[in-house]
């Protein structure tokens, strides 16, 4: 089950790195081709704040992949808990204020994470 724990923090990490790149650098390019439904002049004007939005990615990715260097097994799983609840909760918010496809790409993988964590 470790190994599955593993796997899971390391997806939920490459997610986050992935959104990193996405919102910090091509933002303008891919933005408009990703999220079809929303006007395309919309991208420029809103680039600093989806930079913004790829830094705080970046955090939870970095929290995330911290967590492979911690020996202690109560530290690890504490950091681990933190950081997967943050990226759940800010997955939940998405799906309620944004699309309800963030849940499934954001919240879930790590809520089963999480789930791994506490019960094995």
């Amino acid at each position: 089950m470790k190994i599955a724990i593993l796997i899971g923090i390391g997806f939920v990490a490459l997610l986050h790195i992935y959104f990193l790149w996405f919102e910090m650098f091509s933002w303008t390019v891919r933005g408009p081709k990703i999220f079809r439904s929303l006007p395309k002049d919309m991208f420029e004007p809103t680039k600093a704040m989806a930079a913004n939005q790829g830094l705080y990615n970046g955090f939870l990715a970095a929290g995330l992949i911290w967590t492979y260097f911690i020996e202690n097994p109560v530290w690890y799983k504490n950091i681990a808990l933190f950081f997967l609840g943050c990226v759940a909760v800010a997955g939940i918010y998405g799906a309620l204020s944004v699309a309800r496809k963030i849940f499934f790409v954001q919240a879930l993988p790590a809520l089963i994470t999480i789930g791994l964590l506490l019960f094995f």
